[in-house]
């Protein structure tokens, strides 16, 4: 999957439609400020020095991304998921720093759940 992912080398892929196609895939059914907040968690992984360093490497790092392991993140992003990736980059955090989230009516990973909640947004809940 991700030696697919990365194919995308031809067509230049900016860090905006990166963001843009992880925020749409994983939280394409949610409010705008939960789909800024998905933005921000991958943001905060890439300021929080436990995680890569650039945005694709984020995404990209097995296991992390549900959407990124069934292909979703393939999907193309509409407006709104370009518009909150935008205020993301920008600095809109709704997740007050969190690195983590999901969403507990399908999570099956007990320590993802087991994380202190920081905010509930819509479905997902963000951790640190």
């Amino acid at each position: 999957t991700q030696a697919k992912l990365k194919s995308f080398g031809k067509v230049r892929v900016t860090a905006l439609d990166q963001l843009a196609r992880i925020i749409y895939s994983e939280a394409r059914g949610e409010s705008f400020e939960g789909q800024v907040a998905v933005g921000a968690v991958v943001l905060n992984r890439v300021q929080s020095g436990e995680f890569p360093s650039s945005i694709p490497d984020v995404i990209l790092q097995p296991g992390q991304f549900t959407a990124v392991q069934d292909g979703q993140y393939r999907l193309k992003p509409n407006k709104t998921a370009y518009r909150a990736a935008r205020q993301a980059l920008n600095g809109a955090d709704p997740t007050n720093g969190s690195l983590f989230y999901y969403n507990p009516a399908i999570a099956t990973a007990k320590w993802s759940k087991s994380r202190p909640a920081v905010i509930s947004l819509g479905r997902h809940t963000f951790t640190n």
